[in-house]
């Protein structure tokens, strides 16, 4: 299996704090391939293919290195941007990559990633997706355009299989929390407390979940976008006041609660892209969150 090492790395302080960086592929699925684009300043590759492979969001179904074939973890994902830029979700931290398309082959360069501390089966998956998403790869695509699938086959014959990835509404979804925001810098959650808080919005404007100890219930009043698209960027949610239940937790959940809780108070900007969220308060304090992969 080829490897290549991860450049560019930001740490803040541990493992479990990192800086995110910018990437120019998350957006909006496109509902045609992209052909010719070119390489920009704020990307360090080309784009020059006739391949519905840009601008969609790519679920990971697996991965297969020396012959052996593991199933991808929930929220694994690559998108392929026009603009010379990829990035790739492992399930846990994110890869963004310069990246070079020509015809049918995607040639990934120096890349940088986030450093949130993973479960180990999730950190053994990031390795060898990481290892396979490297140097030259040819792009195969087949399937319908509502079902197109998408394989990367490394030099080596490693080979990573991807379906087109349909958005999720914000409403109706239940949003799980998988990291804490602060201006630039996301952290991992406490020790113990990954899964236990998550929230669900309603279509009739009400919000309801669990801030990672109680579980609680309110209104959240959507504006800016409307709340089916499955896409939006600078909406807002304006939170009311929510009421929960009162029960003590062991410490780790009592602070991940407090966080939380923080966040969901007045009025926030919101962004989904496809299943993944992110809310954020004007002061740079925030959360992200992520929507189980269809049949996950």
């Amino acid at each position: 299996m080829r490897k290549q090492k991860i450049t560019h790395v930001t740490a803040i302080t541990s493992v479990t704090t990192v800086a995110l960086f910018t990437l120019a592929a998350c957006g909006t699925e496109s509902g045609s391939g992209s052909s010719a684009g070119a390489g920009s300043a704020d990307g360090g590759g080309s784009v020059r293919t006739g391949l519905p492979l840009t601008d969609v969001h790519w679920s990971v179904d697996s991965l297969t290195v020396d012959g052996r074939k593991t199933a991808a973890p929930a929220g694994a994902s690559v998108e392929i941007g026009t603009k010379g830029r990829a990035s790739a979700r492992t399930g846990c931290n994110t890869i963004g990559a310069d990246v070079t398309v020509d015809g049918d082959t995607v040639t990934v360069g120096d890349k940088e990633s986030t450093l949130i501390g993973c479960p180990e089966e999730l950190r053994a998956f990031e390795k060898a997706l990481d290892g396979a998403f490297s140097g030259k790869l040819k792009a195969t695509v087949g399937g319908t355009e509502k079902d197109r699938r998408l394989t990367l086959t490394t030099a080596d014959g490693d080979a990573i299989t991807l379906t087109s990835g349909a958005p999720v509404p914000l409403a109706g979804t239940r949003w799980t929390v998988d990291a804490l925001v602060a201006g630039a810098t996301a952290t991992s959650l406490p020790k113990g407390t990954e899964g236990k808080a998550y929230l669900t919005f309603g279509k009739d404007g009400s919000v309801e979940g669990s801030f990672g100890c109680n579980t609680f219930r309110g209104t959240a009043k959507v504006a800016g976008a409307d709340a089916a698209a499955g896409s939006q960027a600078a909406a807002t949610v304006t939170f009311g006041r929510l009421s929960s239940t009162r029960k003590l937790c062991p410490g780790p959940e009592m602070t991940l609660e407090r966080q939380v809780q923080k966040v969901l108070e007045g009025k926030v900007t919101y962004e989904v892209h496809h299943r993944a969220l992110t809310l954020k308060r004007a002061d740079g304090q925030g959360l992200d969150a992520m929507a189980a992969a269809a049949g996950k």
